[in-house]
C-alpha cells in the first residue's frame, strides 16, 4: 500500500525557484549589489555627447562616440565602461540601440504605447544613474529590460484594473518583423491576427503574458528571460510550456467560436 506521503507531489521548479528570490539583489530586479535608491528626480537636463538636451529618448542627433565607427561594431560592455567614465555619447548609442525593442515589449506589456514610452523613459534614467554599480559581468542588455519589465509590473501592480488592449502595437517602434509576427504578406490579416494575439495575450496572467513576449514575440534565448524576470532558467521553461499551452487553448475556443458564428451567418 502506497505511504500518504508517497502522494505528495515534488515541488515544482517555481517552488522551488521562489526559495532563492530573497538573493535577488535590488528592489527594481537590477543586477547591482547593495540597496537599490529611487532615481533622482532633481534632473532636468542630461549632457549627451557635446549637447545638453532636456531628458528624452530621442538622441538620433548625437554623434556616435568616435564619429567615423560603425555603431553597430561596438559591443555593449565597452560602451558601458565608457558611459561609467563620463562619455555621454556613448550612453546615447545604447539608448538607441534598445530603445524601439524595450519601448515594444513594454506596450506588449503594459498594453499602453504611449505609457510604454514613458516606462522606457524612466528605465534608462535609473539604469544610466547606476552604471557605477553595474554588475561588469553581466550582460548589459538582460540588465537594461530586467529594470524596464520590473517597471512595467510593477505599474500594473499598482493599476489593478489595466487599460484595454489597443487595436495595434505602434509599428513605428519596429526594428524588424518578430519571430513570431503573423507571416502573413496581406497588411489587412497581419494586423487582424496581430490584433487578436494581443487580445489573447490580454486575457493571460501577467507571468505567462511576460514570458510569452519576451521569449515567443521577442526572440530572447531561455537563459536571457531568466536573466530579466530573475528566475532560474528551469523554471522560465516551465512556465513557458504553461503559458504556450494555456494561448494554445484560448486560440482555439476563440477560433471554433468565429467559425460557429460564421456557419450560424
Amino acid at each position: 500500500m502506497r505511504k500518504p506521503t508517497d502522494s505528495v507531489p515534488s515541488p515544482s521548479p517555481e517552488d522551488a525557484d521562489r526559495a532563492n528570490q530573497a538573493k535577488t539583489a535590488g528592489n527594481d530586479g537590477s543586477l547591482i549589489g547593495g540597496p537599490v535608491n529611487p532615481p533622482d528626480r532633481n534632473r532636468d537636463r542630461l549632457k549627451v555627447g557635446p549637447t545638453t538636451v532636456t531628458p528624452s529618448l530621442d538622441t538620433t542627433a548625437v554623434t556616435a562616440t568616435s564619429g567615423s565607427e560603425d555603431e553597430a561594431s561596438l559591443n555593449d560592455a565597452w560602451l558601458v565602461e565608457r558611459a561609467r567614465h563620463g562619455d555621454h555619447a556613448a550612453f546615447a548609442v545604447l539608448v538607441r540601440r534598445y530603445e524601439r525593442k524595450l519601448i515594444r515589449v513594454l506596450a506588449r506589456l503594459v498594453r499602453d504605447p504611449e505609457h510604454a514610452r514613458d516606462l522606457a523613459q524612466e528605465t534608462f534614467w535609473r539604469v544610466y544613474s547606476r552604471l557605477d554599480r553595474f554588475d561588469s559581468g553581466r550582460r548589459f542588455g538582460p540588465w537594461l529590460f530586467r529594470v524596464g519589465v520590473n517597471l512595467g509590473l510593477d505599474q500594473l501592480r499598482r493599476n489593478k484594473s489595466e487599460p484595454p488592449p489597443p487595436a495595434s502595437i505602434d509599428r513605428s517602434y519596429d526594428d524588424g518583423r518578430a519571430p513570431f509576427d503573423p507571416p502573413d504578406p496581406d497588411p489587412r490579416i497581419q494586423a487582424e491576427l496581430a490584433q487578436e494575439v494581443q487580445f489573447i495575450l490580454a486575457q493571460m496572467p501577467v507571468s505567462y503574458r511576460t514570458i510569452l513576449v519576451l521569449r515567443d514575440l521577442e526572440g530572447f534565448s531561455s537563459s536571457e528571460v531568466a536573466a530579466i524576470v530573475g528566475r532560474r532558467e528551469a523554471t522560465v521553461r516551465w512556465r513557458l510550456s504553461k503559458a504556450r499551452e494555456k494561448f494554445r487553448l484560448i486560440w482555439e475556443r476563440r477560433q471554433d467560436a468565429a467559425q460557429e458564428a460564421a456557419t450560424d451567418g
